[in-house]
C-alpha cells in the first residue's frame, strides 16, 4: 500500500544534485545512493519477495490440492494468499527498484496502476481478516448456527466482497485523482515532478482513506476477538465443569485453537501496518513534513506482512506443516494425495525428481522473466518499440509462471488419495 505522502523533495539539499531524467525539465530530483547501500537493500528486498511468493504458493497449493483443507475457513485463507501473492509478483519489485534507485521509469498510468493495485491489495487483506474473524466468531461464540450461516454461498460472498470493494475503492480514487482534492495547487507546485511516483493525500483523503482501509477493519477485528478471547474464557470454565463430555471438550478446544492463531496473524498484520497508517494520517497535518525515506521503510514493513502469514501458518498450523511436508517430499504426486483424481503415476523416484524439476522451471520462468522486465523498464536506452514488445511477451509469460504453472503438476500427477493427509494429520 504505498500511500507515501511526499513534498518536500524539491527542497533537500544534497551535496550532488541528480535528476531522474537529466535531460528533461521538470525531471524528479533522484537520490543518490552508494552502492554498498543499494545492494544490501535490493538483497534484502528480493529476499522478502521470494518468501513472499514461495510461501504463499506453498499455502494456495496445500489448500487447493487437499479436498480435506477445503473448509470454509481455508477458502478465505486461500483467497487472502492469492492477494499477498499478487503482492509479492506485482507490486513489490516495482517497489524495490523505485525504493533503491530513487525514481519511477514506467510513465505515470503504471505509477496510478501500481499505486491503485497497492491499496486494492493491502485493504483486501485486511477485509479477508475482517471476514475470517466474523468466521471465527461464529465457530466459537455460536456454534450450533455455524453451519447454517456460514455456508459455500457466505464465503463467495464474503471473497467477492473482500476483492471487490477495495479494488472500486483503490481504483476510482486514484484515477478520479480525488486525494488531490482541496490540495491541487500545493500537489503541483511541490510534489509533481517526472519520474515520480508519490501519492499525494488531501488531509481529507487522508483520514478517508485510512479508516476505510485500516481504522475502521482494524477496529471491528479489536472487537470481535476480543468478543470471541471473553467466550473462549468462559468455555473453558465450563469444560473444566464437565469433563465428562469429552468429545464437545475437544471440538470446543480445536475452535478456541484455531481462533488463537487467527488472532495471532491479525496481530501481526496490525504491528505491520499501524506505523504506516499512522504515518499516513498525521503527514498532512504537518505540512508533509515526513521524511519520504521514512514513509518508504514503512511501507516495506507493511509489506513483510505478506511474508509473514505463511511463516506464521507453517509455525502454528499443524495441517499446514504437515500438507508442507507432503508436498516437499513429492507424495503431493502420490497415488492417494488426493481424491479427486485416477489416473496411474511415475515411481516415487520419479516423482520427486519430476517435482523438483518442474518448480526449478517455474521458479526459473517468474524470477527470468521478472528480470527482463525490470531491465527494459528501468534502462532508457532500451526503451526501443522492439523492447517493449519483448517486455510484454515476459509480462505474459511472468503470468503464466505465477498462475498457471504451480498447478500444471497437479494436473499431470494428481490420483486418488483420500486418506493420506488424514493419515498424516
Amino acid at each position: 500500500m504505498d500511500f507515501s505522502n511526499t513534498s518536500n523533495l524539491n527542497n533537500t539539499v544534497k551535496t550532488q544534485t541528480l535528476f531522474c531524467y537529466e535531460s528533461l525539465s521538470g525531471s524528479c530530483v533522484r537520490f543518490a545512493r552508494p552502492l554498498s547501500v543499494q545492494v544490501p537493500m535490493f538483497t534484502s528486498m528480493v529476499l522478502a519477495i521470494l518468501v513472499t511468493v514461495i510461501g504463499n504458493l506453498l499455502v494456495i497449493t496445500s489448500i487447493a490440492h487437499f479436498k480435506q483443507l477445503q473448509t470454509s475457513i481455508n477458502q478465505l485463507l486461500l483467497s487472502l494468499a492469492v492477494c499477498d501473492l499478487l503482492l509479492g509478483v506485482f507490486i513489490m519489485p516495482c517497489s524495490a527498484v523505485r525504493s533503491v534507485q530513487g525514481c519511477w521509469y514506467l510513465g505515470g498510468f503504471l505509477c496510478k496502476l501500481h499505486t491503485s493495485t497497492d491499496i486494492m491489495l493491502s485493504t483486501s487483506s485486511i477485509f479477508h481478516l475482517s471476514f475470517i474473524s466474523i468466521d471465527r466468531y461464529f465457530a466459537v461464540c455460536r456454534p450450533l448456527s455455524y453451519r447454517l450461516i456460514i455456508s459455500n454461498n457466505t464465503v463467495l460472498i464474503m471473497i467477492a466482497t473482500s476483492w471487490l470493494v477495495p479494488a472500486i475503492f483503490a481504483y476510482g480514487m486514484i484515477f478520479s485523482e480525488m486525494n488531490l482534492k482541496g490540495r491541487e495547487d500545493f500537489y503541483e507546485t511541490h510534489v509533481k515532478c517526472i519520474g515520480g511516483c508519490y501519492v499525494f493525500f488531501s488531509p481529507v483523503a487522508a483520514v478517508v482513506a485510512s479508516s476505510f482501509c485500516f481504522y475502521i477493519p482494524g477496529l471491528i477485528l479489536i472487537c470481535i476477538y476480543s468478543k470471541i478471547y471473553w467466550v473462549a474464557r468462559t468455555q473453558a470454565r465450563s469444560i473444566k465443569d464437565l469433563s465428562r463430555q469429552f468429545k464437545e471438550a475437544d471440538s470446543g478446544r480445536r475452535e478456541r485453537r484455531g481462533a488463537n492463531i487467527l488472532a495471532i496473524v491479525v496481530g501481526v498484520f496490525l504491528i505491520c501496518w499501524s506505523p504506516f497508517s499512522l504515518c499516513l494520517i498525521i503527514d498532512p497535518f504537518v505540512l508533509y513534513s515526513i521524511p519520504p525515506l521514512l514513509g518508504d521503510t514503512l511501507v516495506w514493513f507493511g509489506y513483510l506482512n505478506s511474508a509473514f502469514n505463511p511463516v506464521v501458518y507453517a509455525f502454528f498450523y499443524t495441517w499446514f506443516r504437515r500438507a508442507l511436508r507432503i508436498i516437499i517430499s513429492g507424495h503431493v504426486f502420490h497415488s492417494e494425495s488426493n481424491a479427486s483424481c485416477t489416473r496411474e503415476i511415475l515411481s516415487e523416484g520419479a516423482q520427486i525428481t519430476s517435482y523438483f524439476l518442474f518448480v526449478s522451471v517455474m521458479l526459473v520462468t517468474i524470477l527470468g522473466n521478472g528480470v527482463v522486465i525490470i531491465s527494459i523498464a528501468h534502462i532508457k536506452l532500451l526503451h526501443t518499440p522492439t523492447n517493449m514488445l519483448k517486455m510484454s511477451l515476459a509480462v505474459a509469460d511472468l503470468l503464466l509462471g505465477v498462475t498457471v504453472m504451480p498447478f500444471i503438476g497437479q494436473l499431470l500427477h494428481c490420483t486418488p488419495m483420500a486418506y493420506y493427509i488424514q493419515k498424516e494429520m
